[in-house]
């Protein structure tokens, strides 16, 4: 395919759901990805669909809920285009309440300590107070083949190792050069995470990486850890095999340190250490896997979503930091509606490629 019709940067969570969306609206869709699809931040995430985490930004509020409603039937094409179904490892989350953010508990009940005791009999919760959140999670290693074998079930174009060596934007459609060929799409989006080349961008705009490192444990049968447990320093997500909870990811540093990947054993030591004060079983429990992700950040963690600077055929859709999992579904909506000159189902105005810098706190 050297004409289609979008042209697709980036063969991560959200290129490749908005590729099935584009595909769907009966688009020709070529994806490109420098490297293998889905194998940066898309499958080291821990797959909370944090809708109402109250760290995140209020301005993402509306496509959260936008995509938590979308993703029903989101895996549902998954599983009826790829015969693999993607299941849903917890549905609550007991979340410290962090400070300052007195107004949430006047809309979630903080748990009394028996309550706490009941939900999760082996937690201490030192000063922490909870609430409980109705919240699913998944894992995005169970996501990602489901994803990628959806997309090659279709006609969609999906080249890997593959880096676009040359971006020329004209009047009606854009220039992809590659090693191999020139490809010409009427439209082209950058999906490319922390990896993002948009070179228009304000600087305060800029798509840096942010790195998380991230350790899995065993769990022992007496921590029977049936939701996720997240405060400010940590979060405990449980992973199921036939409903019993098997192993958890602890997770997750948040440092600015380029693309290095590097695991360091005291980072994993420290977010050890805070997941025992919370469950003591796992400052014992078998260490089964380390690893680190780069998550795609802006200066005021809010994701890109629109056209860019300069142009009326590049687009851009990134910068989801540590909600990529979650915002899949509404971004490859949002995205399709505004490339189709439709109205967007949420305003689109606080994820703007040309909004201004955020006023300092």
């Amino acid at each position: 395919m050297s004409h289609p019709d979008i042209c697709i940067a980036g063969a991560g969570i959200v290129g490749l759901s908005l590729a099935l969306e584009l595909h769907g609206r009966g688009m020709r869709v070529a994806v490109l990805d420098r490297g293998e699809p889905l194998a940066e931040a898309s499958t080291a995430a821990a797959g909370m669909l944090a809708a109402h985490d109250p760290e995140n930004p209020p301005e993402l509020l509306p496509l959260s809920e936008l995509s938590l409603s979308l993703y029903p039937d989101f895996l549902e094409r998954l599983f009826d285009l790829s015969g693999l179904q993607v299941p849903f490892h917890t549905s609550t989350t007991l979340q410290a309440l962090p400070p300052g953010h007195h107004e949430l508990a006047r809309h979630v009940p903080v748990l009394a300590p028996e309550a706490l005791s009941l939900l999760l009999p082996g937690l201490t919760p030192g000063d922490h107070r909870f609430l409980l959140l109705s919240e699913q999670s998944l894992d995005p290693r169970e996501l990602a083949p489901a994803l990628l074998a959806a997309v090659r079930s279709t006609p969609i174009e999906l080249r890997t190792h593959t880096p676009i060596r040359i971006l020329r934007s004209n009047d009606d459609s854009v220039e992809i050069h590659t090693a191999a060929d020139v490809l010409h799409a009427s439209r082209f989006i950058d999906c490319t995470g922390a990896w993002g080349f948009t070179s228009t961008l304000p600087s305060h705009l800029r798509v840096s990486p942010r790195k998380g490192q991230m350790l899995a444990v065993a769990l022992p049968p007496s921590l029977p850890l049936h939701l996720v447990l997240r405060t400010p320093e940590i979060y405990i997500v449980p992973r199921t095999n036939n409903a019993t909870a098997v192993r958890a990811i602890i997770g997750a540093t948040v440092e600015s340190a380029g693309f290095d990947k590097t695991i360091y054993p005291a980072d994993i030591a420290r977010l050890r250490a805070l997941a025992s004060q919370l469950l003591p079983p796992i400052a014992d429990a078998p260490e089964l896997e380390t690893w680190a992700g780069l998550r795609p950040s802006t200066l005021d963690n809010l994701p890109l979503l629109g056209p860019v600077p300069g142009s009326t055929n590049h687009y851009v859709a990134t910068g989801h930091f540590r909600n990529g999992i979650l915002l899949a579904p509404a971004t490859a909506r949002v995205m399709a509606q505004l490339i189709a000159g439709e109205r967007p189902s949420v305003n689109l105005a606080p994820f703007s490629p040309l909004r201004p810098p955020r006023p300092q706190q």
